[in-house]
């Protein structure tokens, strides 16, 4: 067992003259199933394939892209694990100093658009070459998408890129389809009949009864077209019942085949008791080797997928609302492989995955019909059909926590506190508080006002509240003094100044500031991001207020932190602003007091 090659003496010592498939991704090279470039990668080993990887090229430098020769097949591309615009910008627009995914958590290993750049750079390469992209930054950018960055509609990342063809989606069945349509000798431009793929086209018949979308240019004039699409697209994310949707350009028709259907137990299994290396390649070992592998090289994937449907997630447009787990053999087995590890310490950071405590499919419906595209399965309350059960989620943590020489197991996936609440059948937050946590709990409530949680697909404040309640109980039960560290996002689509105090009082009331904070970063493929373009809810087509302007954005964020010095002014405008001079004095309800110096007041 070794890493795959990334040099040409690399290939030499296994014989290799030559790779089918040369795969560039934007992160460091990490042999570990928590990158998509280690499973699509020993996949296709498993396969037969010879496989070769080129981990952040200089992109500047054109004989980068060369260092592996020419692939017989096809050059495979993605961002890395993140998308690149995220992964080097904050929210405000401002350049990251870090990045976990690269050596010593160095910054600026990846250009801008990886996808794109990486692309264009093959294609003047070798000129011929079949170039797949997938991951993250393509599977989100598949179709005609609103880009924060440069405000404004972006085509499909297929154009940009000068790529062949796009895998959405997770990947490992088109990812072997198409590797054997290339070696049978079918072109990459005839690979059109493969679910989870898009495909470009001047052929307006070569779809089979699509569901035609707005044209490029329509959405482009039109916000409400823009919003039209997205609707859509988002009613056909599911393998049972998506169809095939075609969006016009000027001369030639980008097509999204349907989703690729789920994987099953079996086939979950086999992608992750594949041999992995579990850790970086040696040569980032003098550079501080690779900080996102610390998180993760004990923590288990167990599930994909969620039915959460939070519109700020793109999970719906990547993964999907259909749950795919893994079984407890396979889980226990990988667990098993922690504990030979000479640096294992005992502790398991995590069993989950998207949302740990959701291992079944949320009804029984999905296996024929697909998830419903008009509702919701927990919002805005849960569905008479849902499945409500944590008993095979215990059993498994039971199963692990078991295992001799582990110390402890930690559940830090997100816990979907509503679910919880609405079991009576299993005491799922006895286990939790009793076994699965050490002193504190991250929940995401998102917000507080009720008219944002709307907007966010999020349950009422009051079920959060009730959580806590019960959580405090559960832990006196247990002599524990253990607690809930909340996460809050700021100038989410639907919050008004209005709602940002109220958040912030309730922040107050808690008896302790959230030491981060995070504000509404719209990226492609969320329902949340359609909002922020449009001031459209999609959903429903009805109107919704944005705070768009980085200075409402920076009061809003700035109200969840109310008590730091460099935040006063921002607090003291919004505070004005919202007509809220009650909280503006020296007694217990006050979120800052007036200013000392009257000359100094700022006039508004």
């Amino acid at each position: 067992m070794d890493f795959l090659p990334i040099s040409k003496t690399d290939m030499k010592k296994r014989g290799w003259n030559e790779l089918d498939f040369v795969f560039v991704t934007g992160d460091a090279y990490v042999d570990h199933p928590s990158f998509g470039t280690a499973i699509i990668s020993r996949l296709l080993e498993r396969f037969g394939y010879k496989v070769g990887i080129i981990a952040q090229p200089d992109w500047k430098d054109i004989n980068n892209f060369k260092k592996l020769g020419r692939p017989k097949l096809a050059f495979l591309v993605n961002s890395g694990n993140i998308d690149s615009m995220v992964n080097h910008y904050t929210s405000l627009k401002k350049r990251r100093k870090k990045d976990v995914y690269s050596p010593g958590g160095e910054a600026g290993k990846r250009p801008d658009r990886a996808v794109i750049v990486y692309g264009n750079k093959i294609r003047e390469a070798y000129k011929d070459v079949p170039i797949i992209i997938g991951g993250i930054e393509s599977s989100l950018r598949r179709l005609a998408h609103y880009d924060y960055w440069d405000n404004k509609i972006r085509r499909s990342v297929l154009l940009d890129s000068g790529a062949d063809l796009l895998i959405y989606g997770m990947g490992e069945r088109q990812i072997i389809q198409i590797a054997e349509a290339l070696e049978s000798g079918i072109p990459i431009s005839e690979i059109t009949y493969i679910n989870g793929t898009v495909y470009k086209t001047k052929d307006s018949d070569r779809p089979y009864k699509p569901i035609v979308l707005p044209s490029y240019e329509e959405i482009v004039s039109s916000k409400e077209k823009y919003a039209e699409s997205f609707k859509i697209q988002y009613e056909n994310t599911d393998a049972v019942s998506g169809e095939t949707l075609v969006e016009k350009y000027e001369n030639l028709f980008i097509v999204q085949n349907p989703p690729v259907m789920h994987l099953t137990k079996q086939e979950m299994d086999d992608i992750y008791d594949t041999k992995y290396m579990r850790t970086y390649h040696p040569i980032y070992e003098k550079m501080g080797g690779i900080p996102g592998i610390k998180e993760v090289k004990y923590s288990i994937i167990s599930q994909r997928g969620c039915f959460g449907g939070c519109n700020f997630c793109a999970l719906t447009f990547h993964q999907g609302r259909v749950i795919q787990a893994r079984s407890h053999q396979s889980i226990v087995k990988e667990a098993e492989e922690f504990v030979k590890d000479s640096e294992f310490k005992g502790y398991i950071h995590d069993i989950g995955g998207p949302t740990a405590n959701f291992r079944k499919k949320s009804c029984i419906k999905q296996e024929n019909y697909g998830v419903c595209k008009n509702k919701q399965c927990l919002f805005p309350k849960p569905c008479e059909n849902l499945v409500i059960d944590h008993t095979d989620y215990i059993e498994l943590l039971k199963k692990v926590r078991n295992i001799e020489g582990v110390k402890k197991v930690f559940v830090r996936s997100g816990v979907r506190y509503d679910y919880v609440m609405y079991d009576k059948k299993s005491d799922f937050t006895y286990e939790l508080c009793k076994n699965h946590i050490s002193g504190q709990l991250k929940i995401a409530p998102e917000h507080v006002s009720n008219r944002v949680l709307e907007c966010m697909g999020k349950p009422p404040i009051n079920i959060y509240n009730s959580f806590l309640d019960k959580y405090k109980k559960t832990n006196d039960k247990l002599g524990k003094k253990q607690f809930v560290v909340p996460y809050f996002i700021s100038g989410h689509p639907g919050s008004t100044l209005e709602d940002a105090v109220k958040l912030a009082e309730y922040i107050r009331d808690m008896g302790h500031i959230p030491e981060q904070v995070q504000d509404f970063y719209p990226t492609p493929g969320t329902v949340s991001t359609c909002m922020y373009y449009t001031g459209i809810n999609p959903l429903n087509m009805e109107k919704v207020y944005v705070p768009k302007s980085f200075e409402e954005k920076k009061m809003q964020r700035a109200l969840m932190q109310y008590n730091k010095k460099e935040n006063y002014k921002l607090v003291y405008k919004a505070l004005i602003k919202a007509n809220r001079f009650d909280l503006i004095g020296n007694n217990k309800k006050s979120l800052i007091s007036p200013y000392k110096d009257k000359k100094k007041l700022i006039k508004y």
